[in-house]
C-alpha cells in the first residue's frame, strides 16, 4: 500500500537531471524483445549471405576429419589434436555469423536507450538477497508482465515455427538424397529462411513492447513535487550552477544592452576607459536615461557599436565616471546631473541642425562636475 500510495503522489515528470543520475546508474530503457528480434533477423541475413562459403569451409573440414592416414590412427596423441583441429576449422567457418551476431546484440540493445556502461549496476548490493524482496519481485506486476509476454511469446513464434516446419518438411526430407557439400548449402538456406519467418512473429511482440518499456521507464523516473522543489534547491545551490547562471545573465543582459546602443542621443566617453550611453525620451521618462555603460573592453565596444550607426561621442572624463557610478542601465540620470548632461545634448541637437551660411559651428561645453559629491542623495 506504502508503494502504491508513492506512486501515486509522482505526478511530475522526470527532470533532465533525474535521467541523467539513472544513466549514471546504468538504468536506461531496455527491450529484450527489440534485442532478440534485431539479432534473429540479422542471423538470418548473416546466414542467407554467407551460406555458399560456410558450406564450402564446413565441408572441407568434415572430409578432412574422415582423412587419416593408417599411421596416425595408432598414434594416441592424434586424436585430441584432431578434435581441436576440426573444432577450431568448425567455428572459423562460422566466424562470419559470429561477428555479425555480436555486432546486432550490442546495436540492437543500444538502440532504445543508447550505450550505457556503470559500475554500480553489476556492484554487489546486499539486498539482492533478501528473499522477501525476491517474493515481492516474482509475484509483482512486472512479473506477471513478463510472464504473460514469455507466454504469448512462445506461442506466436510456436505456431509460426510448427506451421513452416510442416511446409518445409518435403525440402527438410529431401536433403538426405543432395550430395553432402549441397546438402549443407540447402540446410543453412533452410535455417535462415526458418529464421527469417519466425522473426516476422517476434517484430509484432517487439512493435508491442518498446513503447510499452518507454512508457513504464517514464512512470518510473517519475517524480514528487516535493522531488523536484528538493532538486531545485540543491541545484540552484551549487556554486559552479549559480556563477554558469550569473554568466549566462550578465551576457544576456551585454547582449541587450549592445542592442540599444544605437538608439541612444550620445555616447559620453572617458574617452577610453569608460562609456555612458544616453537617450531622452519624454514618453517613457521625465529624464535622460543610462541605455548601455561599461568599462575597458565593454566600452571599447560600445564606441565602436556607436561609431558605425553614427551615435554622436562626446568625450567628458569626469561626467563619464560619475555616470558610470552613479547610474544603472535603465535607471534616469541622478538630478544634479540633469544640467551637466542638458548642455551635452543641447550641444548634440545643435550639431544636428543644418548650419546656415557663415554661422560658426558651436563650441562644446565644459560641464562642471564635482566627482566627489554624492549624486545618489
Amino acid at each position: 500500500m506504502a508503494e502504491e500510495q508513492a506512486q501515486q503522489d509522482r505526478t511530475e515528470q522526470p527532470t533532465p537531471k533525474r535521467r541523467e543520475d539513472a544513466r549514471k546508474k546504468g538504468d536506461v530503457p531496455r527491450s529484450r524483445e527489440l534485442t532478440m528480434t534485431g539479432v534473429m533477423l540479422c542471423g538470418a541475413g548473416a546466414i542467407l549471405t554467407f551460406a555458399g562459403p560456410m558450406g564450402n569451409r564446413l565441408l572441407g573440414a568434415i572430409e578432412e576429419s574422415f582423412t587419416v592416414e593408417r599411421e596416425l590412427l595408432l598414434d594416441e596423441r592424434y586424436l585430441p589434436v584432431a578434435l581441436a583441429e576440426m573444432a577450431s576449422r568448425g567455428f572459423t567457418s562460422l566466424l562470419p555469423l559470429v561477428a555479425v551476431l555480436i555486432a546486432a546484440v550490442l546495436l540492437f540493445s543500444a538502440m532504445l536507450g543508447g550505450f550505457s556502461f556503470s559500475m554500480k549496476a553489476v556492484a554487489f548490493k546486499g539486498e539482492r538477497l533478501n528473499p522477501l524482496k525476491g517474493i515481492k519481485r516474482i509475484f509483482s506486476a512486472n512479473a506477471l508482465n513478463e510472464l504473460v509476454k514469455a507466454m504469448a511469446k512462445f506461442g506466436v513464434v510456436a505456431t509460426i515455427a510448427v506451421a513452416w516446419l510442416w511446409f518445409s518438411a518435403g525440402k527438410l526430407l529431401d536433403l538426405g538424397r543432395l550430395p553432402i557439400g549441397q546438402a549443407i548449402e540447402s540446410a543453412l538456406k533452410i535455417c535462415g529462411v526458418s529464421l527469417l519467418v519466425v522473426s516476422t512473429g517476434l517484430i509484432l511482440i517487439a512493435a508491442v513492447d518498446v513503447p510499452f518499456q518507454l512508457w513504464q521507464y517514464q512512470k518510473k523516473l517519475r517524480m514528487t513535487r516535493q522531488q523536484v522543489k528538493d532538486e531545485f534547491k540543491e541545484t540552484e545551490g551549487r556554486p559552479e550552477v549559480k556563477s554558469r547562471i550569473r554568466m549566462l545573465q550578465q551576457q544576456a543582459a551585454q547582449r541587450r544592452m549592445m542592442e540599444d546602443v544605437p538608439t541612444a542621443d550620445v555616447v559620453i566617453t572617458n574617452p577610453t576607459h569608460f562609456a555612458v550611453a544616453l537617450k531622452y525620451d519624454d514618453t517613457k521618462f521625465g529624464a535622460p536615461y543610462v541605455v548601455a555603460k561599461g568599462k575597458d573592453l565593454i566600452a571599447q565596444r560600445i564606441r565602436e557599436i556607436a561609431t558605425e550607426n553614427n551615435v554622436p561621442l562626446f568625450s567628458a572624463p569626469p561626467l563619464a565616471r560619475v555616470l558610470f557610478r552613479s547610474t544603472e542601465i535603465g535607471e534616469e540620470i541622478p538630478a544634479k546631473l540633469y544640467t551637466a548632461v542638458a548642455q551635452v545634448l543641447a550641444y548634440i541637437y545643435q550639431l544636428n541642425e543644418t548650419l546656415r551660411p557663415g554661422q560658426r559651428r558651436p563650441e562644446p561645453p565644459v560641464p562642471e562636475i564635482d566627482e566627489d559629491a554624492d549624486y545618489n542623495e
